[in-house]
């Protein structure tokens, strides 16, 4: 059974699912969740290993859709749209709910070209001082404008590791998306590089709707609002991130929690 706290989140969630399912042939890997996302805020999925966090986060932009033996059952809405109905428009999707990986991965392009790319594709900048005006604001705002403003033409796969996510978040924020996913972000980063994600994540909050995957516990307790707790490829309980810390209501979070396993 799932434990969804009292939460006073006002606004209508900006997404909601409804009873999903993930299968990868015939296993199930997620069990019937239920979780509305709400706008402003950063939600934190924690859970051992293999719990299926990272693959309930991929049906969010229906990022299984590239795995053929996955199929989702149940309903995810955006904007009370369901993102599983055959008018959807996938491209326009994952530029609507964006996606940060694991491990950086910046096109094999300057690091102009690697913000820019997106805006072009989906006809956001038409002029190239549009397109500079839209790289400049996003760098600004992933925290890397002033490392990199001199070097613009230079691959972004010359950066460090952190410089590179931060490009990476950089990329996902150029074309204007209103929810950003970021499976573990920090976890090929060393600790300073990880701080600096976390207090982008910190800034980007209230702009964006922000879902994070992430193994850290103390990471999650830092960056994030909301918190769900996932186990065995159910999610068994969800509520305000200080009270799933310091209060959970289930035995199972509260064993996690308090390290007996995981």
């Amino acid at each position: 059974m799932t434990v969804i706290h009292e939460m006073d989140d006002t606004a209508d969630p900006k997404m909601r699912a409804r009873d999903v399912s993930v299968f990868y042939g015939d296993k199930k890997a997620i069990d019937d969740v239920s979780i509305d996302i709400p706008t402003k805020y950063v939600t934190a999925f924690i859970g051992p290993s293999g719990c299926g966090k990272s693959t309930f986060l991929r049906t969010l932009n229906r990022m299984n859709d590239t795995i053929p033996s996955a199929r989702v059952e149940g309903d995810i809405e955006l904007d009370g749209e369901n993102i599983y109905s055959s008018g959807m428009d996938v491209v326009q999707l994952r530029a609507r709910v964006g996606m940060v990986f694991q491990k950086p991965n910046p096109f094999p392009k300057s690091i102009y070209d690697n913000i820019a790319y997106g805006p072009k594709i989906h006809g956001i900048a038409g002029s190239k001082n549009e397109l500079d005006e839209v790289v400049e604001r996003s760098l600004q705002r992933a925290g890397l404008w002033n490392e990199v403003k001199d070097r613009l033409g230079e691959s972004g796969t010359a950066l460090s590791g952190g410089q590179q996510q931060r490009l990476c978040i950089a990329r996902a924020i150029a074309v204007d998306p209103e929810v950003i996913l970021m499976d573990e972000p920090a976890s090929a980063l060393d600790p300073i590089a990880t701080a600096k994600i976390e207090e982008l994540i910190d800034e980007l909050a209230g702009r964006y709707a922000i879902v994070i995957v992430t193994h850290s516990m103390q990471q999650a307790a830092r960056v994030s609002q909301r918190t769900a707790f996932f186990h065995l490829g159910k999610m068994v309980e969800y509520g305000p991130t200080d009270q799933i810390f310091t209060n959970p209501l289930e035995e199972r979070t509260k064993d996690y929690i308090t390290g007996r396993y995981g």
